[in-house]
């Protein structure tokens, strides 16, 4: 029996209106998400964190969403009024973004923002949020969670930090995880603890994830799927375990960009790019 996807996203554009004109960010996105790990590689600027802000409707005012379809349970994300979108955004779809620091409330302690994301979407008692924070801790491998819980974002570090964030967007128990470079910030022992528990989230809760990086290696060892994007196009999409055998040269590309150990070469290679590449309007697979 086939399951229903749990994201569906046809042909979605997102333009920005600059003093220089406008700008089209993502262009032409099309794919579907289920009980996965979904991976979204590209360059800086390739509209891969525009397309996950674009699925919640948190692109900046200047901004405009367009789609053929863009549906979750049956919902259609881009008519959904504002009380809808509240029930749907942290709830069934949170959002992990990239730097702690710049997330986390900095008046409040971490305990109390991880209780307050539940409250926001319970009908508990402020107490048992208490608890239920405190078992988010626990999840998130946060030892001695009692004391973390007390603490303000400036007195945790990094990693724990976005551990924490972690722990805010899951309290709620959402449908989908949208992790925009949640490993960026980190030292390599930290990202492979965080990817390892985003990983036992999707296994044990069933969740659908989409992980949005620049780091093929860290995708392609994650990720079941991945979407190759340039230009706020989708170049290519295939297996992970695949992406070495990719063949839109975009891909090859970043591929052959990667340094080595075990290279001769001294310098590294320059990605070259074709505008005919932004003219297809279609992606390989």
């Amino acid at each position: 029996m086939t399951t229903a996807p749990l994201l569906s996203v046809e042909d979605l554009s997102v333009t920005f209106n600059t003093p220089k004109g406008a700008v089209e960010a993502v262009r032409g996105v099309s794919f579907e998400l289920g009980q996965e790990r979904l991976g979204i590689v590209g360059e800086s600027g390739s509209g891969k964190s525009q397309t996950g802000r674009a699925i919640l409707r948190l692109t900046a005012g200047n901004g405009q969403i367009a789609a053929k379809r863009m549906e979750f349970d049956g919902i259609d994300i881009l008519k959904a009024d504002r009380r809808a979108l509240r029930a749907i955004r942290g709830n069934r779809i949170s959002m992990i973004m990239q730097d702690p620091r710049y997330s986390l409330n900095p008046v409040m302690t971490v305990g109390q923002q991880i209780a307050e994301a539940y409250l926001v979407h319970s009908d508990d008692s402020k107490k048992q949020a208490q608890g239920r924070a405190l078992e988010m801790l626990e999840t998130v491998r946060i030892r001695e969670p009692e004391k973390v819980y007390n603490l303000y974002p400036h007195q945790v570090s990094g990693g724990m930090g976005q551990r924490i964030m972690i722990a805010m967007m899951l309290i709620p128990g959402p449908d989908i995880m949208i992790a925009d470079e949640p490993t960026s910030a980190l030292d390599v022992t930290v990202q492979l603890q965080v990817l390892a528990l985003l990983d036992d989230m999707v296994r044990e809760r069933g969740m659908g994830l989409i992980l949005i990086s620049h780091d093929l290696s860290l995708v392609a060892s994650f990720c079941d799927r991945v979407l190759v994007m340039y230009g706020g196009r989708i170049m290519e999409t295939l297996d992970a375990k695949a992406l070495d055998q990719a063949k839109h040269p975009y891909t090859r590309g970043l591929l052959n960009c990667l340094p080595s150990l075990e290279g001769t070469s001294e310098i590294l290679p320059v990605l070259e790019r074709d505008a005919a590449w932004l003219d297809d309007g279609g992606a390989s697979s």
